[in-house]
């Protein structure tokens, strides 16, 4: 079966509504034991691929075929909310219509594949981000599939679970297709693209390493500017020589009838150039105006052999003061951030009055219910009206076409757009962010990162990536596994 197509689309189109295709005789096939990225846009129908792939989706036209019956699995981007008060075993069995014999040998050699050490009796919402993380990719690898799908694995991960995960992959024989915004991750095992190109809605195929590919598609976009550009010219020069025969009568008359026709021809030559390179805008994060100490951390709890201990500390935020905390995954960053922002840590405590901006790894703060309009109304600062909560939104990406949308019905990438702008909006007089560059687009990083540098209030960050850390400028460490 080796280099044989074990996935292969046929003019496939797929749509949500009518005349609105998510895919237009889109076609492509992958060999058994490639290792293949799936790029796009956020909301151009990546997750919806996965769906097609996987069948849970069927297609309106054309044919997706997956050789032999191969078996699929998927690594997906969150624990679903309702997986969250099961224990580790019973998240595992969901996998399975029929119950394993030999379940919990199985969960140990899936859990030490991907090196997550937890008991199983554990409740899964209780794991930490990065501990999640691991258990969605576990939980693929337990089914033994063919075809592996991951959507944004390195999410939540330290850098220790990405370089496991990245041994992991280079050494896996089976086919795997990944959808993530870490491009140095995909550059690492990556030997070809997918691209769903969200105006054509066909899907290109490339062959290289992940730069190479992006290099080719930036350069495609620079020539079809630049072929517009010819043309825009050609096509002036022309109307403006039919303008002048057309008044001239006789067989200038005809002349100008001709090369209409010829500039008419011209203009149906253009294309529609990509825009896989918009990005965000820049922005800011106004800060509230606050003086004294807006944040006092005396004592916190740390995970140590999966079970809390008080650490006594001393730690003080002041406007400007930008703390980065780090330590390996399941330690309990995510935790100590949750219970500041609600005031629920006895050794913490926040100014009272302060406005308090959270971006949360896992979108908590979304309420998914709300309409996309709704959620940004509710947390306007004093003084900001709809019509600017509404162009704040836009240079997000989150135009007006998506605010009557439940947030439920955001792609990922939209969440954490909608997060930022929602962060703008309130005018925090504390920032604190857990993982802000998760399920974001590499090329709005560069701004997000500027926009944070320059917030002037009080900020809490926890991240790994380091290139996204290295653009803040950072005071003050708290590392919880020195405590």
């Amino acid at each position: 079966m080796a280099n044989q197509v074990i996935l292969r689309f046929e003019d496939v189109v797929f749509e949500y509504s009518h005349k609105k295709p998510i895919l237009d005789e889109a076609g492509f096939s992958v060999r058994t034991g490639a290792k293949i990225t799936l790029m796009g846009q956020n909301g151009a129908g990546k997750s919806t691929l996965f769906g097609l792939i996987k069948g849970e989706q069927k297609a309106k036209e054309g044919k997706v075929s997956v050789t032999n019956g191969a078996s699929i699995a998927t690594a997906r981007q969150v624990v679903e909310r309702s997986d969250f008060k099961k224990t580790v075993e019973e998240y595992f069995a969901t996998s399975f219509k029929i119950a394993l014999p030999n379940l919990k040998s199985e969960i140990s050699k899936a859990m030490k594949a991907v090196n997550l050490a937890v008991p199983i009796d554990r409740i899964v919402g209780e794991l930490s981000g990065g501990q999640q993380a691991r258990l969605l990719l576990a939980n693929a690898l337990i089914q033994k599939p063919d075809i592996l799908l991951l959507d944004e694995p390195t999410n939540n991960l330290d850098k220790d679970g990405i370089d496991h995960l990245l041994e992991f992959l280079i050494m896996y024989e089976k086919t795997v297709i990944v959808i993530s915004h870490d491009a140095d991750f995909l550059n690492c095992f990556t030997e070809g693209v997918l691209y769903l190109d969200v105006f054509t809605k066909k899907i290109e195929t490339y062959v290289g390493d992940y730069y190479s590919v992006v290099a080719e598609i930036d350069g495609r976009i620079e020539r079809e500017r630049k072929k517009n550009a010819q043309l825009e010219k050609l096509i002036k020069d022309r109307k403006q020589k039919v303008n002048f025969f057309a008044h001239k009568g006789g067989k200038m008359r005809k002349l100008a009838k001709k090369m209409s026709d010829q500039t008419t021809e011209l203009e149906d030559n253009k294309v529609e150039v990509r825009k896989e390179d918009k990005t965000i805008r820049d922005f800011t994060i106004p800060a509230q105006d606050m003086f004294g100490d807006i944040v006092v951390i005396k004592q916190l709890k740390v995970i140590q052999n999966h079970e809390p201990v008080v650490k006594n500390i001393d730690k003080i935020l002041n406007k400007r003061s930008r703390l980065l905390i780090s330590g390996p995954n399941g330690i309990g960053k995510s935790t100590l951030l949750r219970t500041l922002v609600d005031n629920k840590s006895e050794g913490v405590k926040i100014m009272d009055g302060v406005r308090v901006g959270y971006y949360s790894q896992d979108f908590a703060t979304l309420d998914y219910e709300q309409t996309v309009f709704d959620s940004l109304e509710s947390v306007l600062a004093d003084g900001v009206d709809t019509q600017e909560m509404r162009a704040v939104a836009a240079g997000f990406l989150i135009t007006g076409d998506l605010m009557g949308h439940k947030i439920s019905q955001l792609s990922e990438g939209q969440k954490g757009l909608l997060s930022f702008a929602g962060l703008v909006l309130t005018q925090p007089g504390l920032l604190v962010l857990d993982e802000p560059t998760n399920h974001i687009n590499f090329r709005h990083i560069p701004i997000i990162a500027k926009a944070i540098n320059s917030y002037a209030g009080a900020m809490i960050l926890i991240s790994h990536m380091p290139e996204f850390v290295e653009k803040i400028k950072v005071d003050d460490y708290l590392d919880l596994g020195k405590l």
